[in-house]
């Protein structure tokens, strides 16, 4: 119970409480109703291509290729951010204390080139993508991205020999890279409708072979084991510098809150749980590159923001502040995750059935 004068901590559960009704084909991905029927004839075309794809690769006409070390891919089955990267980030701090050297490798969606790098914690977000930015500046575990997966993560373990496991940021889909370790994550949403894109908001048929389902809300159906997680603010924002500043010294100033996330206003509803005065909350596109952003509001308010935002507002706006997501993972499924790997300390795992 939170104490005399305390908030008690927010959470998407909560959050979902002050979420406004979704909108376009978020809206229709609800539930069943005339629109989602209508694109259904859609959703059985993508469906038949989903199934060949998959087909290919399982007669050995498309080529999966593994790096070596086990690889650990989190990713989810809907369209839309399901909080993949915070997943991967505490990932990668729990693999770190149980003695691994974990290796981070992603495709870095949004970002300017097209070719394979290193990630390092000062890098261009706009060079290198929002997300494995965040994961470089986060983390110590070395960030590689490449259009292709395998790529990414022969040229991390080139330049890191030492290092022991690899963390795909996404990827259930990129078939090309073999796992062997699935995470499948959900939001609050679940399945939505249950159709296929674009009636619904499945990238591919659920419930579909993974080897854990972490989940914000309710559990979805399906017979791989189910975690449930929390995400929740950090008690404090950071500064460009990385010095923080606790949100109760917030609450009675006014506040300009961004957010370029896939869900905004659980971030907005996050903040004003925590007694923060929201003078402005804009919403602003997923992976927004902020380049021709401009602030609209006085000099006396704070720019606050989340922190995949940050790493492409600091360098426009370096005294805006950045609230980092604490994420509250079932410790049950660490200890599986642990126990999984225990024997996989020079051998890699076997692959979960297809």
């Amino acid at each position: 119970m939170a104490g005399a004068g305390q908030r008690p901590a927010m959470t998407t559960a909560t959050a979902a409480a002050d979420r406004p009704q979704p909108t376009g084909l978020a809206r229709i991905w609800r539930s069943r109703g005339p629109a989602a029927w209508a694109l259904w004839p859609l959703s059985l075309a993508y469906g038949a291509l989903v199934v060949l794809r998959r087909w290919l690769y399982r007669l050995g006409w498309l080529h999966t290729e593994h790096p070596g070390p086990p690889v650990i891919v989190v990713g989810n089955v809907i369209a839309g951010g399901a909080g993949k990267t915070p997943v991967v980030m505490a990932l990668v701090r729990h693999l770190q204390a149980q003695g691994w050297r974990p290796g981070v490798i992603s495709r870095g969606y949004g970002r300017t080139t097209q070719d394979c790098r290193a990630v390092r914690p000062d890098s261009p977000a706009l060079e290198v993508g929002d997300e494995p930015a965040l994961l470089a500046r986060a983390t110590t575990a070395p960030v590689f991205v490449a259009p292709r997966r395998i790529t990414a993560a022969r040229a991390l373990l080139a330049a890191h020999p030492g290092t022991d496991i690899l963390v795909c940021d996404d990827g259930l889909q990129h078939l090309a890279l073999a796992r062997d370790l699935e995470i499948c994550i959900f939001n609050s949403d679940g399945v939505g409708n249950g159709f296929l894109l674009p009636a619904g908001p499945l990238r591919e048929p659920w419930p579909r072979p993974v080897d854990w389902v972490l989940y914000a809300g309710t559990a979805p159906a399906g017979p791989a084991p189910s975690f449930a997680l929390q995400r929740r603010l950090a008690p404090h924002a950071l500064r460009a510098d990385g010095r923080q500043v606790p949100l109760a010294s917030l609450c009675d100033r006014p506040v300009h809150a961004v957010a370029a996330v896939a869900r905004p206003e659980e971030f907005f509803a996050m903040l004003r749980a925590q007694g923060l005065q929201l003078a402005g909350a804009e919403a602003l596109p997923d992976h927004y590159d902020f380049n021709s952003w401009k602030p609209n509001f006085s000099k006396d308010t704070t720019l606050i923001c989340t922190e995949k935002d940050a790493v492409k507002l600091w360098p426009l706006q370096p005294d805006a502040l950045a609230v980092p997501l604490a994420l509250d993972i079932d410790p049950a499924f660490l200890a599986t995750l642990d126990a999984r790997l225990a024997p996989q300390r020079t051998a890699p795992l076997s692959l979960p059935p297809a």
